[in-house]
């Protein structure tokens, strides 16, 4: 795709954009929690619940948002929705950094936050979608790679800035960079190839796979369409983990912290291993899009399954002080989890739907799985308050059971665009 100048010109910005979307909209989805929980518990009395309800209730405003966002991208195209969305995800950052002990201004501001960030992950997938079938998976690892490196670097900078000047400063920072992002957004984006007088991948025609007329997908034919009900719940459980999972790990930590853990397990001992074994699981993004590109979404997408128990089993079995090969294994696994669940979502929609059909289809997959996603967070809050959080690991084991056996049941779905894909090519080739 580099062979051409101006593609390769466009695809250098749109991925670098696509990196800071997902380390935004991985940091301020559930990760930052892992901050917030802390420092408002021991600097304001708050607890779990009064500091997470923002996020749970803002959860079930997302179920409705992801139908009304991935409209309006269809509609009037990603940039001109984009753009007032990033202004506003920096307004609710500037509100947090403002509120202090205020909860109500922390309640709204968190709130703004967490359904503002859904532009940025659904922005970045449909702009990539866009731009790119037979190189898709490879793009969507290097732009997915973002949300791990929120893993390695963004929680412990923040936690050490939150800690050292104060939450303060801290957001008003991340404020600052969301508004540089809308600056490049309005200045460097374009919705689709075509709109810049290119084709997909740099490629010198239109794609062969779409030379047929599409319709529009409708919520009657999602309902009745077997494909669309596997992808939502295999997906839907991975989302559902992968929000359970990022929100309560400092808790998890916190929770097995002894004497000697100062001034506990997770900043003393787990931050270190998460930036180390999340740097060895970052490559994993490309692996997986590497795995769609060249064998399909499906393989790939058993793969990521397979990857995520690295996550939650060594949190299941964690022993009271912390184990560093369980560490280890653990903070491999996030990285993979994080930055591979948002490489492998639009892949496998893309897969079965194609690209012009990709977020027609793709507002109401993500509507519906949003509904068991936004209670992911009060789901582990209520574990953790009747002092069974081990327990909620085991239950997420066996949900990534369940995605697994699903997926398994796919293998026989086409690629829609398989003609204009790598192993599409040669599988037309030969026959």
């Amino acid at each position: 795709m580099f062979k051409n100048a101006k593609f390769a010109r466009y695809s250098i910005v749109l991925m670098l954009l696509g990196v800071c979307f997902m380390f935004f909209y991985s940091g301020l989805q559930v990760d930052h929690l892992n901050i917030l929980t802390p420092y408002l518990s021991q600097n304001y009395g708050w607890d779990d619940l009064k500091i997470t309800n923002p996020v749970t209730y803002a959860s079930l405003v997302c179920i409705i948002l992801y139908l009304i966002i991935g409209a309006l991208f269809v509609k009037f195209g990603v940039k001109k929705i984009l753009l007032p969305c990033l202004a506003l995800l920096a307004l609710g950052c500037l509100g947090i950094a403002a509120a202090g002990d205020n909860y109500g201004l922390y309640f709204v501001s968190l709130f703004i936050v967490r359904i503002m960030v859904v532009p940025l992950q659904m922005g970045g997938f449909m702009l990539s979608a866009n731009w790119f079938i037979k190189y898709r998976g490879r793009v969507l690892g290097i732009v997915t790679a973002g949300s791990p490196l929120f893993s390695i670097a963004g929680i412990g900078l923040l936690t050490s800035v939150a800690n050292s000047l104060g939450l303060k400063t801290a957001y008003m920072t991340i404020a600052g960079v969301i508004i540089l992002l809308g600056v490049l957004v309005a200045f460097f984006i374009k919705d689709r190839p075509e709109d810049a007088g290119l084709f997909p991948d740099g490629a010198d025609g239109a794609p062969v796979s779409e030379i047929e007329e599409t319709q529009d997908v409708t919520l009657s034919m999602i309902l009745r369409d077997s494909r669309a009900w596997k992808l939502i719940v295999s997906y839907g459980i991975l989302q559902f983990v992968i929000v359970a999972m990022m929100a309560y790990m400092a808790v998890r930590y916190i929770t097995l912290s002894t004497p000697e853990d100062v001034p506990n397990l997770f900043v003393s001992k787990a931050l270190v291993w998460l930036s180390i074994g999340a740097a060895c699981g970052i490559p994993m993004s490309y692996v997986l899009g590497w795995i769609d590109d060249k064998l399909g979404s499906i393989k790939a997408s058993l793969v990521l399954v397979v990857l995520y128990f690295f996550a939650v089993v060594p949190l299941a079995i964690m022993p009271v002080g912390g184990s560093v090969p369980l560490m280890i294994i653990w903070a491999f696994g996030v990285a993979c989890m994080t930055g591979g669940m948002p490489t492998m979502h639009p892949c496998v929609t893309s897969y079965v739907y194609g690209r012009k059909q990709y977020m027609a289809a793709n507002k109401w997959i993500m509507t519906i799985q949003a509904i068991p996603m936004a209670f992911a967070v009060a789901f582990m809050g209520a574990f953790n308050q009747m002092g069974q959080l081990t327990n909620a690991y085991y239950a997420l084991m066996g949900l990534l059971v369940i995605a697994f056996i699903t997926i398994l049941t796919m293998r026989n779905i086409p690629d829609a665009n398989a003609a204009d894909r790598e192993y599409g090519a040669k599988t037309n080739k030969a026959a």
